[in-house]
C-alpha cells in the first residue's frame, strides 16, 4: 500500500510477491522529486538496494534506517536536490 502525506510516499513490499518488489521500489524512487521521501519496510535488511543505488544513482538519495529488524525493516530513502552534475541531462536528477 502507498500513502501520500506531505512529501512522503510509504510503500510495504512485505505482502508483494518477490518477483514484483524491485520494479515498484525502483518505479516510485525514479518518480520522486527532489526534497520528496520513500519509507520502504521490508522482511530483511536491504542493504543491496543501498549499494545499488549509490552504483547507478550516484548521490542521488539519502539513506536513512529508520528500524533494523530482526523482522521488520523500515528505511527512509530521500531525493536530494539537483546540485549540478556534467551529464547533460538538464536537470533531471
Amino acid at each position: 500500500m502507498t500513502v501520500v502525506e506531505d512529501h512522503i510516499l510509504k510503500l510495504d513490499v512485505r505482502e508483494i510477491p518477490r518477483v514484483e518488489r524491485h520494479p515498484r521500489i525502483f518505479g516510485m524512487l525514479n518518480s520522486l522529486l527532489p526534497d520528496y521521501q520513500l519509507i520502504l519496510t521490508v522482511d530483511h535488511d536491504p542493504v543491496p538496494l543501498y549499494y545499488h543505488l549509490e552504483m547507478h544513482y550516484d548521490g542521488m538519495f539519502g539513506w536513512e534506517y529508520l528500524s533494523r529488524g530482526p523482522e521488520i525493516w523500515e528505511v527512509r530513502i530521500r531525493r536530494k536536490k539537483h546540485e549540478g552534475c556534467n551529464c547533460n541531462c538538464g536537470g533531471g536528477h
